[in-house]
């Protein structure tokens, strides 16, 4: 099976470019930028994708790789940071700025008797975010793509098959990324393109078996596609030594506790709901930081699971739905955190299992939604849409009092099911209400009012790591502001929420 590896220096896209190699059914594995360039060649890889990153390559303590990586004669892909790297490596010249920042869509045009854009426009957008700029290209380099202001957004050297970009061509905003780097895998790395789905469920469940061995596992399950995925997977490679608990924190939206159970009861595993809501609502009572918000109920997840494990006899490992982008967001290696996802950063250190499985740990939602299909599981599970672990704790900000929540649920309840009578729901990829901590003037009944401001989302997008806001016609809209306005007491404003991702996240909180 060819393998492409990835290294990795601090980007929050490192996965995203593994994401690109793998819907291209090409293996990949991400490894840190330190490897040994002797471990990258006992690897036998078609070829090495050097990912971006935040620092500065002439930075004292800038991340570097093996410069024996080069002499291997292995195909390599700089991208951004990556980019610079080689330039610096192999013997030219990276400087600051240079009047050639650039950050977001950038029109570039492109030299098409290059392999990597010889089936792509002269010219087209590219999604650009560096600040540094190669003034010296290495000896036997060219350069290959420029812009108005950066004369090398794009440099080669074809004798060696040594390529690098300036930009981000596995990101959504640039045109043909997708393109480039598929001419990187097949035209100059001589990729096959034979890993499927099911080379993912076969790995995954070995990996599940070699890890539990022969003990038992807990497994957290919320409803959503990724813990049916993981509770499939797992069934599968352990049998009845799993029980999956679902945990109603209070949290969950409009009679959502209810259809989780009445959807999982009929299976043929050990299914237990607790209803622990009282508890986390009191922990997160006056609590108004999103990422203590986070903690508490990371921790309180697992106090819960421990305390069920022992009610039941016992249970060896805890079983996740952690899926990468919760991985990236929750800080990998030298990334940035952006927010502690529950089950990833928001952990507490001391955990009463001897371990933790999470089987879809390296997977994007779509992956895993391929990855249910090919394991039998409906398409009510495979399609639904995701709804975090912490619930409606960070879909209101600020304190949450049961008011609050009572507010929210109604609201939400209303906006997705306007959605859905007018099938609007069938184009986006997750759409919600948030109950903001603004208070308005409003006039109802001929009467002052001053109540919450609730904020609708909803987006599109194939990867959760990038999502474009969604334009839901005006006359839905209307529908349910109007509705919600009109039917949940306590609200008096209605605002839509146009940002995508990125500069904002898909949440609020």
């Amino acid at each position: 099976m060819d393998v492409v590896l990835i290294l990795d220096f601090g980007a929050q896209y490192s996965r995203l470019i593994a994401r690109r190699v793998r819907e291209q059914n090409v293996y990949c594995e991400v490894l840190p930028h330190s490897v040994s360039a002797e471990t990258i060649r006992k690897k036998a890889p078609v070829g090495v994708i050097l990912s971006g990153g935040p620092n500065s390559v002439y930075a004292p303590d800038a991340p570097s790789v093996d410069p024996a990586l080069f002499a291997l004669g292995v195909p390599v892909l700089g991208i951004c940071y990556g980019c610079q790297l080689i330039a610096k490596t192999l013997g030219g010249e990276v400087v600051p700025d240079g009047g050639a920042r650039e950050y977001g869509r950038t029109e570039t045009r492109f030299d098409r008797a290059d392999a990597l854009f010889a089936g792509i426009p002269e010219t087209s957008v590219t999604w650009m975010s560096h600040g540094d700029m190669i003034r010296r290209l290495p000896e036997g380099f060219l350069p290959t793509a420029t812009t108005a202001v950066c004369p090398t957004a794009a440099i080669s050297c074809r004798e060696k098959r040594i390529y690098g970009v300036q930009f981000h061509p596995e990101v959504n905003h640039t045109q043909y990324g997708r393109d480039m780097l598929r001419a990187f895998l097949f035209d100059v790395c001589g990729a096959k393109g034979d890993w499927t789905v099911g080379d993912i469920r076969t790995e995954a469940v070995r990996r599940i078996r070699e890890q539990v061995g022969d003990g038992t596992a807990l497994l957290a399950l919320s409803g959503g596609v990724d813990s049916s995925v993981a509770a499939a997977l797992t069934a599968e490679a352990i049998g009845d030594r799993l029980t999956c608990v679902f945990i109603d924190h209070g949290l969950m939206r409009k009679n959502e506790g209810d259809e989780v159970e009445a959807a999982f009861r009929p299976w043929p595993i050990r299914f237990i709901r607790v209803d622990a809501s009282e508890r986390f609502l009191s922990r997160l009572a006056g609590v108004t930081d999103p990422e203590t918000k986070r903690r508490i109920i990371g921790e309180e997840f697992i106090r819960t699971f421990e305390e069920e494990a022992k009610r039941i006899g016992g249970a060896d490992f805890l079983v996740q739905g952690t899926i990468y982008p919760d991985v990236i967001e929750s800080g990998l290696g030298s990334s940035a955190v952006i927010k502690s996802h529950h089950n990833v950063g928001a952990l507490p250190k001391d955990i009463g299992f001897s371990g933790i499985v999470e089987p879809l740990r390296m997977l994007f939602k779509d992956e895993v939604r391929s990855l249910g299909r090919d394991l039998g599981l409906p398409d009510a599970f495979v399609d639904r849409q995701p709804f975090p672990g912490p619930g409606l704790a960070i879909r209101i900000i600020g304190e949450i009092t049961r008011e609050k929540l009572a507010i929210l649920r109604e609201a939400d309840a209303i906006f997705r099911e306007e959605l859905r009578l007018s099938s609007e729901d069938k184009a986006l990829s997750q759409y919600f209400a948030v109950l903001t901590s603004m208070r308005s003037v409003g006039v109802m009944g001929d009467g002052r009012t001053y109540d919450w401001t609730l904020a609708l989302r909803a987006v599109k997008t194939d990867d959760f790591m990038t999502a474009d806001w969604a334009r839901i016609p005006y006359d839905v809209l209307d529908r349910v502001s109007a509705r919600i306005v009109n039917e949940v007491r306590g609200v008096n404003r209605i605002v839509y929420d146009i940002t995508s991702k990125p500069p904002s996240t898909i949440e609020w909180e």
